[in-house]
């Protein structure tokens, strides 16, 4: 038995805790919040586990959209002028991971080995934990004005094929009839069957903190500034309120990792894909599967606490103000998508703005830091929340093999 201190109680962070009890391991959990609270990137994301998401932002011919991403402040992917100087060592290996399509095939294969099984571990996890009304496993639609749209879109769906995603295909009568709500606009979707989505992801994440401390874990609320390192070996996270005495670490701490991988030994490039989301509370009219319209690259999924349209990509870096305008832009695509929502009031609305950890390849990092003892898990992206599941059973076998 090893004592380990995981630093980050996100979806990432509580799977990893949950898999190390499950080998025995002594766990403390170190979160400067609440556990699914607005702090973290779980608490606000689109909702979604799908098999699908195994196509990275950069594709081939990236760089020639450039400069309308420093241009269009309305469309999915921005990028602000002033965060440009900093943001630019990023982007150049953000582009390169996309420059070819052997690249891209790799990525899209990695991020299928996180995903493929995602749903179903997601509803044995969620069942375990005593919430597994939480997950629901009845598909994810891809939605697109017509057929000729999806088809400008071969490459996205000739990864999701390759790497055994299935889909139906549903013509306008036949998506109108599944999602009568939907706008005149769409004619053309893609049912991922095997797709789901978390009803309540902060409640999700919290009930799996409170499930590992359940099976033993500590929860300590504080922030790690670093690590007590002696031989070259791991002796201590560092904290503001002292040192937590440990064998191993693991570092899911979301956007923080950065700085904590850096403590440990390791260059890691990390920015921050700033996404939003609204919330409609009591909405007139929802979806009854979760929908991505082709137009506005954003999940429109029905949760507990109303219709929630999550997306965009703004970069920006960690500690710019949050520009609300592209939640507006959100709740635009929102109400062209479902035309019964005009008339929603503005009391009824809420708007987030949170931080996706991500790599310029799309890749997560998680395996072991140049100093022995300590693991990396962040870095994720567009699929942490899907992915948390497996990453913590990655994690908890890495550290296995040094026990």
């Amino acid at each position: 038995m090893a004592r380990v201190v995981v630093i980050g109680a996100g979806i990432v962070g509580a799977c990893c805790a949950i898999e190390l009890l499950r080998d025995g391991h002594a766990v403390t959990i170190l979160e400067p919040g609440p556990p699914g609270g607005k702090q973290a990137a779980s608490f606000g994301n689109g909702a979604w586990i799908s098999p699908a998401s195994v196509v990275p932002m950069s594709l081939p011919g990236l760089w020639r959209k450039l400069p309308g991403f420093l241009l269009d402040r309305s469309g999915p992917l921005t990028i602000r002028w002033t965060a440009l100087p900093r943001l630019l060592p990023w982007l150049v290996r953000f582009v390169w991971a996309g420059a070819s399509l052997r690249r891209v095939e790799a990525t899209a294969r990695i991020l299928s080995g996180l995903l493929h099984d995602a749903p179903a571990r997601h509803a044995a996890l969620a069942a375990e934990a005593g919430v597994a009304a939480l997950i629901r496993r009845i598909g994810l639609l891809y939605i697109y004005p017509d057929r000729a749209a999806f088809l400008a879109e071969a490459l996205a769906w000739r990864l999701r094929r390759d790497n055994g995603v299935a889909w139906t295909e549903l013509d306008a009568d036949e998506l109108h009839q599944r999602e009568p709500s939907l706008s005149d606009r769409y004619g053309f979707g893609v049912l991922v069957d095997e797709g789901a989505h978390c009803t309540d992801p902060g409640a999700y994440v919290a009930a799996l903190v409170a499930h590992a401390q359940s099976l033993g874990a500590a929860l300590i609320q504080g922030h790690a500034t670093g690590f007590d390192i002696a031989a070259g070996r791991l002796r201590a996270v560092l904290t503001g309120m002292g040192q937590i005495a440990c064998d191993h670490a693991v570092i899911a701490s979301g956007i923080g990792s950065k700085t904590l991988a850096y403590a440990a030994g390791d260059r890691v490039s990390l920015e921050s894909e700033r996404g939003y989301h609204v919330v409609i509370e009591n909405p007139a009219t929802a979806p009854r599967t979760p929908v991505m319209p082709s137009d506005g690259k954003m999940a429109n999924t029905l949760t507990q606490g109303g219709l929630r349209a999550a997306g965009q990509v703004e970069l920006a870096g960690v500690t710019a103000r949050p520009d609300w305008r592209r939640a507006d832009i959100l709740l635009s695509h929102l109400r062209r998508t479902f035309p019964e929502l005009d008339t929603v009031v503005p009391d009824r609305i809420t708007s987030w703005m949170g931080h996706r950890p991500s790599t310029p390849d799309g890749r997560p990092v998680i395996r072991h830091a140049a100093t022995p003892g300590i693991v990396l898990a962040f870095g994720h992206g567009h699929i942490g929340l899907a992915s948390g599941p497996i990453t913590g059973r990655m994690v908890a076998d890495l550290i296995g093999k040094h026990v």
